[in-house]
């Protein structure tokens, strides 16, 4: 099993492969997104954490995910160009991924076992659940799809302030 998030990489919305890494030091936020979802105005929230803690060395890297009522049924073209027009986000954005099943991306497989859901469950339930990582690329926390994410702000402020 692998150590940390570190240790995976993933495509970027351009179809770059892109080791994580590259975020090495930083605390993330990973999140499954939809287009298409009740949840997807929090991609404004997203975009807002992202603006406000960047340069303290946070991230949010959104991986979006058409498992969910087919919520996410556009290209990954589609996707950006949504992203771009309608929230104006500026965070990583990958290309359209599984986070459930045989074909979950790796990433997800490691992040679900290491931060389970409700009643110790893995299976993510829907879109936008967020995974919370330290600077040493540990999972520390599992969030609802239906918190939204400025609620998280005392917590990505307390994993900025712990050493790395």
């Amino acid at each position: 099993m692998k150590k940390s998030v570190y240790d995976f990489s993933a495509v970027k919305n351009d179809g770059s492969e892109i080791s994580l890494n590259e975020f090495a030091g930083q605390v993330l936020l990973i999140v499954n997104t939809a287009s298409k979802c009740g949840f997807t105005y929090q991609y404004e929230g997203l975009e807002k954490l992202y603006q406000e803690f960047s340069s303290n060395g946070f991230s949010v890297l959104a991986f979006p995910c058409d498992q969910f009522g087919n919520q996410e049924p556009g290209t990954d073209e589609e996707i950006k160009q949504f992203c771009d027009f309608n929230y104006s986000t500026t965070f990583p954005l990958f290309k359209k991924i599984e986070v459930n099943g045989d074909n979950t991306h790796p990433l997800y497989d490691y992040l679900k076992h290491e931060a389970r859901g409700l009643l110790a469950t893995k299976r993510v339930k829907w879109n936008f659940t967020k995974f919370l990582v330290n600077r040493k690329g540990k999972v520390v926390r599992r969030f609802s799809p239906a918190l939204k994410p400025e609620a998280l702000t005392s917590e990505i402020k307390r994993y900025l302030n712990e050493a790395s």
